[in-house]
């Protein structure tokens, strides 16, 4: 069986269709403060990172043999009145995942959820066809200008990837004008609003990323953030990002005069 544990997004409601129609044996749960959004038409059993450990417990005495994560959330905040007995052994490594960078917290997470016999299975696992083929997936095609402004998101990548904090960078005229930071790329793309004049959207996973969980995502809304901010499409790496109803991104796209490259790690 798989614990599908799902924060706020799109992702975990496509996964868990995918899931239903194979046929595949799980149950969906979301961690106190990110719940699965409310209207989606799915429901999930939530519970406290202060009781991790008991939750731990319970999936293996269920039988879970798998967990994936989908969805995001944020870090969440730890309350010692709430840290039952079973999570007390825990506290010092989840104390220290809470200081790390996103991607050191990760590591901590992951081994924790492996030490209890569950294997990480990643979202493209369940659901490959997340993971377009490279190339221009749109009518629009990008400029000689846009792929050097990739170029130059490459680099700013690389330095958040340092830096263990965001996944995506706006690039405009051979100049970076925004990084994304723990708020996400809809609030870096919200604050952009109207202001660029051309451009792109850039995203990937960090050099070095655990890629079975947290790749950056992009959907439909991604699309009207991009086209809301004047950018003129969006760059993703190939086989690290994630794109949720894909034909919608596309067709979305299109009908904006946006284009959608995926691209290569050069």
């Amino acid at each position: 069986m798989l614990a599908l544990v799902a924060g706020r997004g799109r992702l975990p409601v496509y996964l868990a269709d995918r899931l239903e129609a194979r046929g595949v044996d799980f149950r969906i749960f979301s961690l106190s403060g990110f719940e699965i959004d409310a209207n989606c038409g799915r429901t999930a059993e939530t519970f406290r990172i202060e009781n991790l450990g008991s939750f731990l417990q319970r999936l293996r005495g269920e039988r879970f043999e798998e967990v994936c994560f989908a969805g995001a959330i944020q870090r969440p905040a730890l309350d010692p009145g709430q840290i039952d007995a079973a999570t007390l052994p825990l506290v010092p490594r989840m104390v220290e995942a809470i200081g790390r960078g996103d991607d050191g917290a990760l590591r901590v997470v992951l081994e924790l959820f492996e030490e209890h016999g569950l294997a990480i299975r990643a979202a493209h696992e369940i659901a490959p066809e997340l993971l377009p083929r490279t190339g221009v997936a749109t009518r629009k095609r990008p400029a000689g200008s846009h792929l050097r402004d990739a170029a130059i998101g490459d680099a700013v990548l690389e330095q958040l990837g340092r830096d263990d904090q965001g996944q995506a960078c706006v690039i405009a005229n051979g100049r970076e004008v925004a990084r994304e930071d723990a708020a996400g790329t809809d609030a870096m793309l919200g604050r952009l609003a109207g202001q660029a004049n051309g451009g792109i959207l850039f995203k990937a996973p960090k050099p070095g990323q655990d890629r079975r969980i947290d790749l950056p995502t992009i959907g439909p809304q991604t699309v009207a953030a991009t086209h809301a901010a004047g950018l003129d499409g969006i760059v993703i790496a190939a086989g690290g990002v994630l794109v949720v109803d894909a034909q919608r991104v596309v067709k979305d796209c299109d009908r904006l005069g946006l284009f959608l490259l995926v691209r290569e790690a050069v």
